[in-house]
């Protein structure tokens, strides 16, 4: 009897400890949850899917089949909640996290130490990359991220990764809106990015137009893979050591080329308006020439309408004022 006793005592004090205190939990306010029954993710009501969400949206037509996950009951922060022995709690942090490029979660050693990812630029040149990576966990897709992979960072980070080095293996700059006007020109040299032809000049100079390219191949990333990148920046893009003081002497000597051509543009351009300015003066001065012979005729046309011997009148006047003022009269005489 007393064991019977003692065994239902037991019991209930593994109840207590097991369904009651261990069964109370709480989430974090940078914190959201999943249930799972028996293994299996509680799902919201009516079979949704990501492909309901906007997240999907990003995806291109073949990824749609490929991933569709079902969408789960995500825990808000708060508390206390209660579950059973069989149930478990997934919690994940939702905060933004920032984590440098080059870091390689699975060989710590790889890409420098974590401090330098390499790439190589269409012309085959090695260059070294330096920047961060700002990311979370999409609330929208725990789902992905806690069952569809099992190292979800380290496989977007491999995503990441490829994308950025696809771009880079095959960046062209775009076309330099000075330069294709000078090419109108019969006869003038080519400018910009045409006059080195070295392609980690044109990255550094479109360093912007880099990033958001990333950025667009990563909108995916959620659906894919349930993390959001909030924002990839790259800080630097260097070349090889060996390389690195060549590179700098083209781009001296590319500078300098530049400055004596937009020197002799300006020189151009300032004759060109010099010569524009001397044709408007000459051409004002033309017209104010010819304003008082128009002004004349007209008198002269108003006169001869007004009678026949008006003019030969007139024509007279002018020539007695003009005899008037003369000092010398020469007459032709007919012989």
């Amino acid at each position: 009897m007393t064991f019977l006793i003692g065994a239902i005592l037991g019991a209930l004090a593994w109840f207590f400890v097991r369904i009651v205190i261990f069964g109370v939990y709480t989430v974090d306010q940078n914190e959201r949850a999943v249930k799972t029954s028996f293994g299996r993710a509680e799902r919201v009501p009516g079979d949704k899917t990501t492909l309901d969400e906007p997240i999907a949206e990003n995806l291109r037509p073949e990824e749609r089949e490929r991933y569709v996950y079902p969408q789960v009951r995500v825990i808000q922060p708060g508390g206390p909640y209660f579950r059973m022995p069989w149930e478990r709690i997934h919690k994940v942090s939702i905060a933004t996290m920032t984590v440098n490029m080059a870091m390689d979660l699975e060989d710590p050693s790889a890409n420098q130490g974590g401090t330098r990812l390499e790439a190589v630029t269409k012309d085959q040149l090695n260059t070294g990359l330096t920047g961060q990576i700002r990311y979370r966990v999409s609330e929208s897709n725990l789902y992905a991220y806690l069952f569809g992979i099992k190292k979800p960072f380290v496989h977007v980070m491999g995503y990441f990764v490829s994308v950025l080095r696809q771009r880079i293996a095959n960046f062209e700059a775009p076309p330099d809106p000075l330069a294709a006007a000078n090419t109108q020109v019969p006869g003038a040299p080519p400018l910009g990015n045409e006059m080195i032809g070295v392609s980690i000049n044109d990255l550094r100079k479109n360093l912007r137009d880099l990033n958001e390219y990333v950025d667009t191949e990563c909108r995916s990333a959620p659906a894919r893979y349930g993390v959001v990148f909030d924002a990839s920046l790259i800080t630097a893009i260097d070349p090889p050591p060996e390389v690195e003081s060549a590179l700098a002497a083209i781009n001296t000597a590319h500078n300098q080329v530049s400055s004596d051509i937009s020197l002799a543009q300006a020189a151009a351009d300032q004759k060109i308006v010099q010569s524009r300015r001397a044709v408007e003066i000459e051409t004002l001065r033309a017209q104010a020439e010819m304003e008082p012979l128009k002004s004349l005729a007209s008198e002269l046309l108003e006169l001869n309408k007004t009678g026949p011997d008006v003019l030969a009148a007139y024509l007279r006047n002018v020539r007695m004022v003009l005899l008037d003022k003369a000092q010398q009269i020469y007459l032709e005489v007919s012989r």
